[in-house]
């Protein structure tokens, strides 16, 4: 029988309805207690027991990896970011690393203009005042006189400036990659550096990929660059913001607000700064909510399983359509 570790956070409180597709496969599986994610620490605690995980944003560093190995043939990944895994430590021990790529593009991409909305229409606001007393007429804009930045213009990013587009919205684009030239001129996207984005935007929505080059892209002096009233939307990874260097922009009043979904330390610490200021909108890194979306990862991720642990899934179809 295979053993499995299951620390994927949005499989585990559904995990009475999957046993039977993993006894069925000849899988038992490990159920350690997760909060967000496995750590190092208690992932080397565990090296050695497994032959194949379903995880989250786990951290597998090369050691934890290497620990693991001969014995671990397959991560596979609930989800699209890969971020927290060493994939060259995979590769170079024979690990399959697999993933759902373009997972969350819709729900994310709606998150984002879920933000922008907000602060461009000051509901939540002109809510919280009528609820305490004060009728105030609180300024909102059109979203047809704003500026949208995007930084990181793939799958998510494209949804975003889509939906944006559909309001009126005037939007630039940043990426390292190319991007195709049909969608930027169908969708009217301008291509330009970062520090002008930064610096014409009224919305700055972070949709990159965590790598090397993305960590703290945006820091202290990118910040800089911003309009004071602009508002910053980070709904892809925590680490491409400087944290400590967002709390000062806002406490200064460098930036307008910010609206963030993910954050460097995951659950946000009860003394985050962040907790207390009106102008920051916060969620527990949770823009993918779909359950939809959310139900094909599951299944998606079994396969990935299965597949790397060479177990033929020919039959997984017959589980899915079951209640």
């Amino acid at each position: 029988m295979k053993q499995v570790l299951m620390s994927a956070p949005y499989m585990i409180p559904y995990l009475d309805r999957f046993r039977p597709v993993f006894d069925h496969y000849g899988i038992e599986l490990l159920t350690p207690e997760v909060n967000e994610r496995l750590e190092e620490a208690e992932l080397l605690s565990l090296a050695g027991q497994f032959d194949g995980t379903i995880c989250g944003d786990d951290r597998y560093s090369r050691l934890v990896l290497e620990k693991c190995s001969p014995r671990l043939k397959v991560v596979s990944k609930w989800g699209t970011g890969i971020d927290s895994i060493d994939r060259a430590a995979c590769d170079a021990f024979g690990i399959r690393l697999m993933n759902t790529p373009n997972a969350f593009t819709l729900p994310v991409a709606d998150s984002v203009l879920g933000y922008i909305l907000a602060f461009a229409r000051q509901q939540i606001w002109m809510d919280k005042a009528i609820k305490s007393g004060v009728w105030k007429k609180i300024p909102g804009r059109s979203l047809s006189e704003c500026t949208l930045g995007v930084i990181g213009v793939g799958n998510v990013g494209k949804a975003v400036l889509r939906r944006a587009s559909a309001f009126g919205m005037t939007l630039l684009g940043n990426d390292t990659q190319p991007i195709a030239r049909d969608f930027l001129l169908e969708n009217k996207v301008k291509l330009v550096a970062l520090n002008q984005l930064l610096a014409e935007a009224d919305f700055v929505s972070v949709n990159c990929d965590l790598n090397p080059t993305s960590f703290h892209l945006i820091n202290r002096e990118t910040l800089q660059h911003m309009k004071p009233t602009a508002v910053l939307i980070n709904t892809a990874r925590g680490p491409i913001v400087d944290e400590e260097a967002l709390v000062d922009a806002l406490e200064e009043k460098v930036i307008g607000g910010a609206a963030m979904d993910v954050f460097e330390l995951e659950p946000l610490p009860d003394n985050s700064p962040l907790k207390k200021m009106d102008n920051v909108l916060l969620a527990p890194h949770n823009s993918n909510s779909s359950p939809s979306a959310w139900e094909a990862v599951h299944w998606n991720t079994i396969r990935n399983l299965l597949l790397g642990l060479d177990i033929n899934p020919e039959d997984l179809s017959k589980w899915q359509t079951s209640d």
